[in-house]
């Protein structure tokens, strides 16, 4: 497998500019990656694909959700472990009157917060919000935005939370009901198995009792199943 900055470019290139557009896939990398891992992969993307990252979110999504991800894509957000409190009870309340409390939302006010403040501090802020108004600012998000939108706000949100809750949450999707969502499944154990997925595992089991080399094995077609599980393996469980 190449570099992982490498396997996002071609991941999104491909989501964004392949025989089938996948909006939702490139959402994925780019919502729950840190600003340093993106703007490393978008060196990357435009080195080996001859074109700019921002050019084809521009050509390919629409409305608030390309204007997130536009924002994600070209703002370098703090990465290191400080939080200013009263800034995230600001935030928390400039969220709040920007949804739940007015008739509408002012998308422009989710992007500029869930864009701009690195991981700690988005938790800090959702703690806050709960805090204040008592109601987690991830059902906030969900009854006031939907779509593409929602699911990026919602990918950032808890990737600052529990990203191995969230890759926990989508694998769990990618196998439930009928069928499995190949694409989804590769990617997330491609994409995390050297990064956090002993973390993914773990999360798997509590939340459905179950490890997550049991559920593949069971809900997954054999040769498949041998693809993954031989990369699972490699990780301790």
């Amino acid at each position: 497998m190449p570099d992982p900055a490498t396997r996002d470019a071609t991941i999104v290139r491909s989501a964004l500019s392949g025989d089938i557009i996948d909006l939702k896939a490139a959402t994925e990398v780019i919502c729950s990656r840190t600003s340093s891992q993106i703007q490393h992969f978008k060196q990357i993307y435009y080195a080996r694909f001859h074109a700019y990252l921002e050019h084809d979110i521009e050509n390919q999504a629409s409305g608030d959700h390309r204007k997130l991800l536009l924002a994600c894509v070209s703002t370098m957000r703090y990465e290191g472990p400080e939080v200013d409190r009263v800034m995230a009870e600001a935030d928390a309340k400039s969220l709040y009157k920007a949804g739940e409390r007015k008739l509408g939302t002012d998308e422009k006010t989710f992007i500029r917060i869930f864009s701009e403040r690195s991981r700690p501090q988005l938790t800090a802020i959702s703690f806050a919000y709960h805090s204040m108004y008592g109601k987690s600012l991830k059902k906030a998000v969900k009854s006031e935005t939907s779509g593409l939108f929602e699911f990026a706000l919602l990918t950032i949100l808890m990737c600052a939370e529990n990203p191995g809750k969230f890759f926990a949450k989508e694998l769990h999707k990618a196998m439930k009901g009928i069928g499995t969502d190949d694409s989804k499944l590769t990617r997330i154990v491609v994409t995390r198995a050297e990064i956090d997925m002993q973390y993914i595992k773990a999360e798997y089991e509590k939340k459905h009792r179950k490890s997550l080399n049991d559920a593949i094995h069971s809900e997954t077609s054999s040769h498949f199943r041998t693809f993954l599980l031989s990369l699972l393996g490699a990780i301790h469980r």
